[in-house]
């Protein structure tokens, strides 16, 4: 097999968003892979984020890929909105779409990857049914809704559980982990099976700045794929 690209993920929900753009340009110009935008909308998650102005805004910042997790109700309804502000993945809660095989199907049909993000307390088996049309399972690390929350250990067993049965079964499927995420716990979880890692206070409240965060970050997930021969 290759060896496994790991990717990270700058959460904006822990920027400052009075001075965004230049957060996103010090994140990009570190390495940063992935620009990561939380929408939020006060009732699936007690919390309220950003729409698809602010990402069509973002959009015009970066030439990152967006990477658009919906933690709303009804997300199917609101697909299209964020597919012309410019996002390039999206993800979308097991729990929260009725019919995500269509909302997948839809997505690819856009040119858009399509991801299903699943909480802590959400088994699995949840997946099953889903994966011809997911491009990536986006596993939450806590519970969602706000930012700066630790990380759930018993995820680690969750990652590889997920791990496993994509190799098993040979999906073409990716893992993006989410919460509490940080350089002190980065290599345990990429052991466990991550590639795509989201980070939000772990960079942009870094005491470091939030460009050594991400240079330390890349450089973590670099020393492991070496030294452990990661596939």
């Amino acid at each position: 097999m290759n060896k496994r690209i790991v990717e990270i993920a700058p959460s904006v929900l822990s920027a400052d968003f009075a001075n965004l753009a230049r957060e996103i340009e010090q994140v990009e110009s570190a390495g940063a892979d992935v620009i990561h935008l939380d929408v939020m909308d006060g009732h699936f998650v007690p919390n309220i984020t950003i729409g698809p102005p602010v990402v069509a805004s973002i959009r015009k910042i970066t030439s990152l890929p967006l990477d658009a997790h919906l933690m709303i109700e009804n997300p199917d309804r609101y697909i299209d909105s964020f597919i012309r502000a410019g996002v390039n993945w999206l993800s979308v809660h097991v729990e929260a779409d009725t019919h995500i095989n269509r909302t997948l199907q839809h997505l690819r049909a856009n040119g858009v990857r399509a991801g299903v993000a699943i909480n802590p307390g959400t088994p699995l088996g949840a997946l099953d049914e889903i994966f011809p049309w997911v491009d990536f399972i986006l596993l939450m690390t806590v519970n969602p809704g706000f930012g700066g929350q630790k990380f759930i250990p018993s995820s680690l067993r969750k990652i590889r559980h997920l791990r496993d049965s994509i190799v098993l079964n040979r999906y073409p499927v990716r893992i993006e982990v989410d919460g509490g995420i940080d350089s002190g716990n980065l290599k345990d979880v990429l052991t466990a099976g991550a590639e795509i890692i989201v980070a939000g206070s772990a960079i942009f409240s870094s005491e470091k700045g939030a460009s050594e965060a991400v240079r330390e970050m890349k450089g973590i997930a670099e020393r492991q794929i070496k030294n452990q021969h990661l596939v």
